[in-house]
């Protein structure tokens, strides 16, 4: 039976003989329901005209991503290091090439996403490469492809040695981000999914319960996300898109995000 893929967001569902009735990630207001409606496809009438790109980010990251772009276009990012690799968010495809190239560079050990609109294939991706999958236990209502490679955690996961992923809420209460300490030539890069998205003007982010319907997150919780991240050592943060990076001084532009955000919604402009 075929596992369905909703085209809206790309992530896909369990086994079925017929697709579901509506993909509960888009009927959740921080998403939607495409403007054609429900629709769904499955990998291999997308492997027909798609296909999965590998692009070095840098020594040690490989993005992967999906053309031509589908769903919601996120790109996912494979770090590589010497204990292991982690697929970080996932799309919604793995095709033989990127399978080959993929496993010429180590294959995959272990899978986390930031939050569920980056689900993708995860369980499809980590059956191909035997891999662990790392879920939030917060987000455990969002999974929609059970697996027994699934493995649920609180506060933070080690998916391999020297990698940490940790919970810090906000879009999702799962929403998560990596911390890759070896990244930017030693100096730490943050992956961040948009659970803090990198905007166009890259010396900044951003934060958002709903990003497409443009629902904004209280103080309190932004406070939260910016303290939780304050304390690890990093440069570089990648957000979720091609590009979308900030290539030095992440924890300040965290912090100076925070705050213009903060002071807009106390309606203080200009801001600082």
């Amino acid at each position: 039976m075929p596992a369905w893929i909703c085209a809206t967001c790309g992530v896909q569902q369990a086994e079925s003989a017929d697709p579901p009735g509506e993909c509960v990630i888009c009927a959740d207001e921080r998403q939607y329901v495409g403007w054609d409606g429900q629709r769904w496809t499955t990998m291999a009438e997308l492997a027909g005209d798609h296909a999965v790109v590998l692009r070095e980010e840098e020594p040690g990251l490989t993005g992967v991503g999906v053309e031509p772009s589908f769903g919601i276009g996120q790109r996912a990012l494979l770090v590589r290091t010497s204990s292991g690799n982690v697929l970080w968010d996932c799309v919604s495809l793995i095709d033989d090439a990127a399978r080959e190239q993929i496993n010429k560079a180590g294959g995959i050990d272990a899978i986390a996403m930031s939050h569920p609109h980056f689900y993708g294939a995860n369980v499809e991706i980590a059956d191909a490469f035997d891999a662990q999958i790392f879920i939030p236990r917060a987000d455990e209502q969002w999974i929609q492809r059970p697996s027994p490679r699934i493995e649920l955690f609180d506060e933070a996961a080690e998916p391999v040695p020297g990698i940490t992923v940790m919970r810090i809420g906000g879009h999702f209460d799962g929403a998560s981000v990596l911390h890759w300490p070896e990244g930017s030539e030693g100096r730490g890069a943050l992956l961040t999914g948009d659970t803090i998205t990198v905007v166009p003007d890259r010396d900044w982010v951003s934060f958002m319960w709903s990003y497409p319907n443009l629902i904004p997150l209280d103080e309190a919780t932004i406070r939260g996300i910016a303290a939780r991240v304050d304390g690890l050592r990093f440069d570089r943060i990648y957000g979720g898109w091609w590009g979308r990076n900030v290539v030095r001084d992440g924890p300040q532009a965290i912090r100076r995000s925070a705050e213009r955000y903060i002071a807009s919604l106390r309606g203080q402009r200009p801001f600082g």
